[in-house]
């Protein structure tokens, strides 16, 4: 008996043991399967699919990947239907593209498309195209919008200047059950995942329609002359590199592209359609091709006027408070070095008072004499110059006693050149510095200018923004 009982003992065990052997022999080969999976996949292209998801891209370790993709450069197949209009029978300067969908509370489309052509000037009409999409599933409602539109805009569609288009819903890849990513509800992932599928479709129609584009939301309200402004900012860009340029800092409004790029813009929004929002997704754009700072310019050009948002009604009050509608002129603010005295806070260095970012420069509390110092890069007739002080949220971060001068006759070497003779031109007051007619007061060249303390403060001191209008360029 002893002799059964200890043979059946030992049949247990090894038959545990080749249960347990074949559990992780199985293991081993699931391990060894993913392992030789993973080599005929990217790893690049796996690691941009999991850190996409997370909102957590690293831009510049795929730029050249990304870049390189040949078949982003080519259109998205998909058969258009024109609800209104024609193909253009010329390229334009610029094509404004708009998605528009049915609101359950209060409609602004017609109100943005009124306002795009009545803040145009009549040269400006001539190279402006403005595509709406109507990117409901109703189709009742994108009838009666056909209409209206027709209606109060028909000179315009006649004109060659208003297309309306809808992209039939078979065209559209799965919208239920999809990743819920932050926790976000289906409904909203649903709704956002649309979204940039109608924005993806829209960029696709438009890329061959002129040389720039940008998009604005169906409800939204623009400054006069846009065109003219939107221009102005590309001329002075002309040589240096960039994706996009923002003209507002709400939403997806007032950003525009060169429209070679939107091709590429379509396939990534229609790649990552349901991993974010269309706001994230076009950081991670930029990053990628190399656009590491937000371009962005104030006074906006661009303001969101709905009180009720697109999704399921609810209130959105957003405004941007750098909108200006009558009064829109933007600064020259041409090449210069700068530099100052002053302890600079953390990374909030000189250049970024004086650049188009969204940022400041933030030193720690000033003495008299202390100072920030622009040198232009060639001697330059000035207009107009205006100096911020201090935020909404750090509003005694100002420059409580300081002048504004500018100065002639440079020397030293290139990093510490500087000017021998300097003109006051006024007083800082409230933080704020503005001047105008600069040509009628200053009679020689302006090599330098510099933002001088005139009595030591306690509180840190923010520069918001510099901004520098110039004349004509001086003879050589």
């Amino acid at each position: 008996r002893h002799s059964l009982k200890y043979f059946d003992k030992m049949r247990c065990l090894r038959k545990r043991s080749a249960v347990s052997f074949l559990g992780i022999l199985v293991v081993c080969l699931l391990f060894m399967n993913l392992y030789i999976e993973d080599g005929y996949v990217l790893e690049g292209d796996k690691q941009l699919i999991r850190e996409t998801a997370t909102h957590q891209l690293n831009p510049e370790r795929y730029v050249h990947s990304f870049k390189d993709l040949s078949n982003f450069s080519g259109s998205i197949n998909i058969s258009y239907r024109y609800l209104a209009g024609t193909p253009l029978p010329r390229k334009r300067y610029l094509t404004i593209g708009l998605s528009s969908v049915k609101r359950k509370k209060g409609n602004y489309l017609l109100e943005t498309i009124k306002s795009i052509f009545e803040q145009s000037s009549y040269e400006e009409l001539k190279e402006i195209a403005v595509v709406v999409q109507l990117a409901d599933f109703d189709s009742a409602w994108c009838e009666g919008m056909v209409q209206d539109i027709s209606q109060k805009f028909a000179h315009h569609i006649i004109a060659g200047r208003l297309i309306v288009i809808r992209v039939p819903e078979d065209y559209y890849p799965v919208l239920d059950g999809l990743k819920r990513n932050y926790n976000d509800p289906e409904d909203r992932v649903k709704f956002r995942s649309k979204q940039n599928v109608d924005y993806a479709f829209l960029l696709n129609f438009c890329a061959n329609l002129s040389d720039y584009y940008v998009m604005l939301e169906d409800d939204v309200r623009c400054s006069k002359n846009f065109l003219t402004a939107v221009k102005k900012v590309i001329t002075s860009r002309e040589g240096s590199y960039w994706v996009t340029l923002e003209f507002s800092k709400l939403g997806y409004i007032g950003k525009l592209y060169h429209s070679h790029d939107l091709p590429r813009l379509a396939h990534f929004l229609l790649m990552f359609y349901q991993e974010m929002p269309c706001d994230w997704l076009l950081i991670h754009f930029r990053g990628l091709l190399a656009q590491k700072e937000v371009i962005r310019f104030k006074p906006s050009l661009f303001q969101h006027m709905g009180y009720y948002s697109s999704y399921k009604g609810a209130e959105n009050k957003l405004k941007d408070d750098d909108f200006e509608e009558e009064s829109f002129d933007i600064p020259d603010n041409p090449p210069a070095n700068l530099h100052t005295n002053m302890n600079v806070f953390e990374n909030y260095e000189a250049s970024k008072a004086y650049s188009s970012i969204d940022e400041y420069f933030w030193g720690k509390a000033p003495s008299s004499g202390d100072f920030y110092g622009i040198v232009f890069e060639k001697p330059i007739k000035i207009s107009k110059i205006k100096v911020v002080t201090g935020t909404e949220d750090r509003q005694n971060d100002i420059l409580h006693h300081g002048a504004l001068e500018v100065g002639e006759k440079i020397v030293g070497s290139k990093k510490g050149r500087q000017c021998t003779t300097y003109l006051r031109l006024g007083e800082f007051k409230n933080g704020n510095f503005e001047i105008t007619d600069v040509e009628h007061k200053v009679l020689f060249d302006i090599n330098c200018m510099r933002i001088l303390v005139t009595k030591s403060q306690k509180e840190w001191l923010i520069i918001r923004s510099i901004s520098v209008w110039t004349s004509q360029t001086p003879n050589q």
